[in-house]
């Protein structure tokens, strides 16, 4: 039988995970799987020249357990001598903040602070960010559980190819190993881990496709997860290959200026309808990297369009296409390229904020938790100065509720997944030159609501439709490869 560290060295190999001498940081939750990619990764540090680290993220969900994860890490990585942060982020209240679900908004967070991490490592050893590698600890079973999830819910050859090995800084090495390859190995060890109870929650969908899907799957055949996980390397092998060809017919049949993508109609006519589909959306995301919320439909209504003389539709992030003379373009609207206006905020008083929509502003009593995406309340005894909004400007920082520390507001707005042709319509609420609120996305840690609240401000934004609807959740399909 092939030991864990066997596998897992042959697939750091095969995808070429850690560069000699990577500054690698362990995602560690305490669970069988984070626990022994710690010890693999420890094991093979020495001659490998790994500068080893470790993150945990408390979630603050499950009362005292959640505690206990926190205290067995730090016992595990003393016990290595391997470096450990520790966050404390209370998950369900950002999750309600923020209108996720308590799974997305716990992989934002994890990622984030990860990203974080290892870009300050690098800095601290004087290394370049490219030698930093995010390791974290999918196995062949997650691959499977997020392969049957996407399919139950919908999704084409890209959603499918799931869980990529190696995705940027982002290192998978047991993502050719089984669970029960796991417990055998931290068996072999002697060494425990943490088990999450809510795992066994059939309510979660994962946890249904885990308990409930897959022992059928497996008793019709009991090969099933390497069947699948071979089905998932030729579903990735032959996406790359036909992104690399409807790229190259992109380059050939379309041209684009930067603000402007044009499809010869006549040219485009001679692909078949798959590698049409695939052309028009390669062509728009390069020319328009941040249109993450071009679905399905926009595609197939752009492909109908190549043959329609007058088409015209409206896309998503700000986008137009129309058809004229053999020719289709998409290009950004007038009013896709118009930012947030900027004004002083009246109490009480509504703001226009022209393409971005209103902003009302009203004192009210004090009341914790009574925010959402679009609300935020804040403690006017905090606001120094004179409240204003308009677009975020370069430099901006804000010390975002919840996180610690502080941060840069264009960080922030890539992080919420927010386009890059949107940013400038997210309104940016000021005390000064303090910011109080990057609308939408979060609010500062400085003008929380407390108890001790004596009056308290509530900011109201009022979206105009298609203005950064895309920070509700949405994510790309690559945002959402980890479970």
């Amino acid at each position: 039988m092939t030991s864990l560290p066997d596998i897992a060295s042959a697939t750091l190999n095969r995808y070429d995970m850690l560069p000699q001498g990577a500054i690698v940081v362990v995602m560690l939750s305490g669970g069988a799987d984070s626990v022994s990619l710690l010890l693999v990764l420890a094991a093979m540090a020495p001659r490998a020249g790994l500068k080893l680290s470790a993150l945990h993220v408390n979630h603050q969900l499950r009362a005292g357990a959640s505690d206990e994860d926190e205290s067995f890490v730090h016992e595990l990585c003393a016990s290595l001598c391997i470096p450990l942060r520790v966050e404390r982020v209370a998950v369900g209240k950002l999750a309600e903040q923020e209108g996720l679900n308590l799974e997305d908004a716990g992989r934002r967070v994890r990622y984030e602070l990860a990203s974080e991490e290892i870009d300050a490592r690098c800095a601290a050893a004087g290394e370049p960010a490219d030698m930093g590698r995010i390791a974290v600890a999918h196995t062949r079973d997650d691959r499977t559980e997020t392969f049957m999830m996407r399919l139950a819910q919908g999704a084409g050859a890209t959603g499918l190819s799931t869980l990529k090995p190696r995705r940027d800084r982002i290192v998978r090495p047991l993502i050719e190993a089984g669970r029960t390859d796991v417990r055998e190995y931290l068996d072999f060890l002697g060494q425990s881990w943490r088990e999450d109870e809510s795992n066994s929650d059939t309510s979660r969908l994962r946890a249904c496709v885990r308990h409930e899907l897959l022992p059928v799957m497996r008793a019709i055949n009991p090969q099933f997860d390497t069947s699948l996980a071979r089905t998932i390397e030729v579903l990735a092998e032959e996406d790359l290959l036909l992104a690399e060809m409807a790229h190259a017919f992109a380059h050939d049949f379309a041209t684009s200026s930067g603000e402007r993508v044009e499809f010869d109609c006549a040219m485009m006519a001679t692909l078949s309808l798959p590698m049409r589909r695939r052309t028009v959306r390669s062509a728009v995301l390069d020319a328009f990297p941040e249109a993450s919320r071009l679905k399905f439909e926009h595609v197939e209504a752009l492909v109908l369009g190549l043959a329609t003389e007058g088409f015209a539709r409206d896309l998503p992030d700000g986008l137009r296409a129309e058809q004229r003379y053999g020719t289709m373009s998409v290009s950004r609207t007038v009013e896709g390229n118009r930012s947030v206006a900027s004004s002083l905020l009246s109490i009480p008083g509504i703001a226009d904020l022209g393409p971005a929509g209103t902003m009302h502003v009203n004192r009210v009593e004090p009341v914790i938790g009574d925010a959402g995406p679009d609300i935020a309340v804040i403690d006017s005894d905090a606001v120094g100065g004179e409240l204003s909004v308009g677009p975020y400007r370069e430099g901006d920082r804000i010390s975002p509720l919840g996180m610690g520390g502080s941060k840069k507001v264009s960080d922030l707005l890539i992080d919420s997944k927010v386009p890059k042709a949107l940013r400038h319509k997210i309104p940016v609420v000021r005390d000064g030159d303090r910011i109080v609120w990057v609308a939408g996305v979060r609010m500062s840690e400085s003008y929380k609501v407390t108890p001790a609240t004596k009056d308290a401000i509530r900011l109201v934004w009022e979206r105009k439709p298609n203005v950064a609807d895309s920070i509700r959740g949405q994510e790309r399909t690559e945002a959402t490869d980890a479970p």
